[in-house]
């Protein structure tokens, strides 16, 4: 029978250590989009000083921020690797 990849972590609490094994299927649709964190960083590559997240959809993040010229916006894919839209 072929292997499932799975991830597997340790924690410890204090009812000791503990493995938590996670699926990565499962979880897998969380990890793929654009989080906003990569959002402002991509922003922040483009020009915008001062990247703040207003709106995070299921098919996009946007990011309103300054640049040399005034108020902009640059709004992502929210998928892996934040590409522009």
């Amino acid at each position: 029978m072929p292997a499932a990849a799975q991830d597997m972590e340790l924690r410890i609490g204090p009812d000791g250590v503990r493995p938590v094994i996670r699926d990565r299927d499962r979880y897998g649709d969380r990890e793929r989009g654009c989080s906003p964190g990569e959002a402002r960083a991509a922003a922040r590559d483009e020009g915008l000083r001062r990247p703040e997240v207003v709106r995070v959809t299921s098919r996009s993040v946007t990011v309103e921020g300054m640049t040399r010229s005034g108020p902009d916006r640059i709004t992502f894919a929210n998928r892996r690797g934040c590409p522009i839209i």
